[in-house]
């Protein structure tokens, strides 16, 4: 899965969220799984992919996040809920 996308992870429902931009969704989520990635997904433990958004453009989805950084975390939520209303981690799915 070689496009742009924004993705956001969870350390579990309703727990600490982590948003973020790649070119390449597997190999970003294998990277925060596999703990290759320091900084905030280590201290949150937000290992679980619960949203996923796939653009044209890395231009398109770098702007998508910087909005979704920006966003009260009700919309997060409301936002994951709408595709994902039991926060299971769609790593299976990406990964298959």
């Amino acid at each position: 899965m070689k496009e742009p996308c924004v993705y956001i992870l969870a350390s579990k429902k309703d727990g600490a969220l982590y948003i973020g931009v790649t070119s390449n969704l597997i190999q970003r989520i294998w990277q925060h799984k596999n703990h290759v990635v320091s900084g905030h997904t280590e201290k949150y433990k937000t290992y679980k992919l619960v949203y996923f958004e796939q653009f044209q453009s890395m231009e398109d989805a770098i702007l998508r996040e910087k909005r979704m950084k920006k966003w009260n975390r009700q919309w997060k939520i409301n936002l994951i809920e709408k595709k994902n209303i039991n926060w299971f981690d769609l790593w299976d799915e990406i990964n298959s």
